[in-house]
């Protein structure tokens, strides 16, 4: 039952009531797992283009981008970068003074091969007088590590990891924040512009706001084109209740309803809100110094590609629809390419009559599209690409994690372990309809693929709802095309140490 108090506190987040008794519902009822045909190949969901063919896409993306499209490059920048740093928490808090495992051995050893380093170095130096190298040589490890973490240091511990410095030049350190700058440069201009949106917490967003203001100019100097960069925050009226073991509303020690973020999934509002024709989505992360930016430059081209050849058609097949002229080959031909170019299988679609065929064709057609990039599968943990049932009955290519996946189902989980190929989160979006109107993407979501999980808050155990995936089932229902890229363009950065490895060093 919901107090007087709850129901203010809905108003200001803008949540109905009607939504806390479908999140209470989806807690007592849990997720239905996905019936899945094939985890994605090469030849079955996954395209894997030659250099000819490459060389054309890259030219059919360049073509559109001359026509003057509204292209924007979104890339999900919020939460602090903790995670990143586990490794070296656990050494702060822990009991030994000096390293004693390997990841921190390699930390201290290779000290210097961080970006970071030298403004490492002189916080050590306004904290405890001296420089990182003769801290260690007096054994005082956990103050270099402080010095990095808390607030009076670097504060790396609680920053973000869009405005930690990854990357050395000559005359500087980059972060995250600039390598996605420079790569907007590289493949997502149109009419000299650069349009890039970051999604930022709270807290954060104004340092986000100074860096840019910093380092716009010398980036629009560098490569001759105006950028608009702008922000968002997920909206309040995506977070989602926290529930108790026994599904009823979790409350804090004051009495008022807890509520968590909704995870990524909750971004789906802030891309429905952009004003684009085009999108680009990569993680924060996935960055690489500009020595090896042509790679990434050119499958993006070759994605984007693909991507807008693809809706070229779909558009010319819907107005085709429009003009109500569709003879028995018109429509084999869009069965075909709904089945060979766009990976969907409808059932019993032979058997529909022409009004029941043009219906299905239009809504298939008319919806938002996105072509994923995948990369071969090397045993990083994520989601991967797989051909699955549709509330409709239709299969087509998705996006699943683990969790989505039955693992009491021995088939399943067969293709769930031997995929070939992994979700590096390198997607192009289109998102506007064949009438120049901008899709609502909400409308597209898969409510049944959230998932729930187990937290804890001041001692007490909860459950909490996580929103369908923004690239899972937040785009369950989007025309997906899946294409192999190479694996030098996903480089993550998950720990600290991951940047030094070689793909992250000048």
């Amino acid at each position: 039952m919901l107090t007087a108090d709850d129901k203010k506190q809905l108003a200001l987040k803008g949540i109905s009531e009607e939504q806390i008794q479908q999140q209470l519902e989806q807690f007592r009822q849990g997720f239905p797992y996905l019936r899945l045909r094939a985890a994605a190949s090469i030849g079955n969901g996954i395209t894997a283009p030659g250099t000819d063919e490459c060389q054309k896409l890259v030219q059919t993306w360049n073509d559109y981008k001359a026509e003057g499209h509204h292209i924007t490059k979104f890339v999900p920048a919020s939460g602090a970068a903790s995670r990143m740093f586990k490794n070296m928490f656990e050494f702060r808090d822990g009991d030994a003074d000096a390293p004693s495992t390997d990841f921190e051995r390699t930390y201290f050893d290779r000290i210097e091969d961080f970006a970071f380093y030298p403004a490492l170095d002189d916080a050590c130096q306004v904290l405890y007088g001296e420089g990182v190298q003769a801290l260690m040589s007096a054994g005082r490890y956990k103050d270099v590590v402080n010095a990095m973490l808390d607030e009076e240091g670097l504060n790396y511990g609680q920053l973000p990891k869009g405005l930690l410095q990854f990357h050395t030049y000559e005359d500087c350190a980059r972060t995250p924040l600039e390598e996605h700058l420079v790569e907007a440069a590289l493949y997502a201009t149109s009419d000299g512009q650069a349009d890039v949106h970051f999604t930022v917490s709270t807290e954060h967003r104004e340092l986000f706001q100074e860096l840019v203001e910093r380092v716009l100019p010398t980036y629009e100097e560098k490569y001759g084109i105006k950028y608009h960069v702008s922000f968002s925050e997920q909206k309040p009226s995506t977070d989602t209740l926290a529930a108790t073991m026994d599904n009823e509303p979790f409350r804090t020690d004051d009495g008022k309803l807890l509520f968590r973020p909704g995870g990524h999934g909750a971004l789906i509002q802030n891309l429905s809100d952009l004003d684009s024709e085009i999108v680009f989505i990569k993680n924060i992360d996935n960055v690489v110094p500009d020595r090896l930016k042509p790679a990434t430059t050119l499958w993006k081209q070759v994605i984007a590609g693909i991507l807008v050849r693809t809706q070229k058609q779909a558009f010319a097949y819907l107005r085709r629809l429009d003009e109500g002229r569709c003879g028995t080959a018109d429509l084999q031909e869009m069965c075909r390419f709904l089945r060979e170019d766009l990976c969907t299988e409808i059932e019993g679609l032979s058997e529909m009559n022409e009004q029941q065929l043009i219906n299905t064709l239009r809504a298939k057609f008319n919806r938002p599209m996105r072509v994923c990039g995948v990369v071969k599968n090397v045993g990083e943990p994520g989601g991967g690409p797989f051909l699955a049932f549709n509330a409709d009955g239709s299969v087509s290519p998705q996006i699943l994690e683990s969790s989505q996946i039955d693992s009491h189902n021995p088939a399943y989980m067969a293709m769930f372990t031997g995929g070939t190929h992994f979700n590096p989160v390198d997607l192009v979006c289109a998102i506007r309809d064949y009438k120049g109107q901008r899709f609502n993407l909400p409308a597209y979501v898969d409510p049944a693929t959230g998932f729930i999980s187990f937290k804890s808050k001041s001692g007490k155990e909860l459950k909490a709802l996580e929103l369908p995936g923004l690239w899972n089932g937040a785009m369950s229902d989007w025309s997906t095309i899946f294409v192999e890229v190479p694996l030098e363009t996903f480089n993550p950065v998950k720990t600290v140490n991951d940047l030094l490895r070689p793909e992250h060093q000048a």
